[in-house]
């Protein structure tokens, strides 16, 4: 393996924000500077997984506003409204409930300490 598959390959974990930065129930945008994007960090206490990482940009509208959605359930499935058209989004895996062909992106996310961190 070359040092670039080796690179590529490495597991990158880089702190987003704090758990303070966090909003319960509720999404916050941030920058990811690696994938040159912003991202909605959504915060669900007391479930599991606490918090999920999609894309802040809305594919219907055209606008990064995923963030100032709200978050909800769809049959158990936690999701996200759009505030725009009200699509739904499901946060584990991003699909669309109303247009399976679209989907925002994810990422992996975890909480450690008072550290809220995204595999890049």
């Amino acid at each position: 393996m070359n040092t670039a598959t080796a690179l590529k390959s490495e597991v990158t974990w880089q702190t987003l924000c704090s758990r303070a930065d966090l909003v319960a129930s509720s999404g916050v945008a941030a920058w990811l500077a690696s994938a040159d994007t912003q991202v909605a960090l959504l915060y669900l206490p007391g479930q599991t997984p606490e918090v999920y990482a999609v894309d802040n940009h809305d594919p219907f509208s055209n606008a990064n506003v995923i963030a100032r959605g709200i978050v909800g359930d769809i049959k158990g499935e936690p999701v996200i409204a759009s505030p725009i058209y009200k699509q739904h989004f499901r946060l584990a895996d991003g699909v669309c409930v109303e247009d399976e062909n679209v989907r925002l992106r994810t990422w992996e996310v975890k909480i450690e300490g008072d550290d809220v961190m995204i595999r890049a």
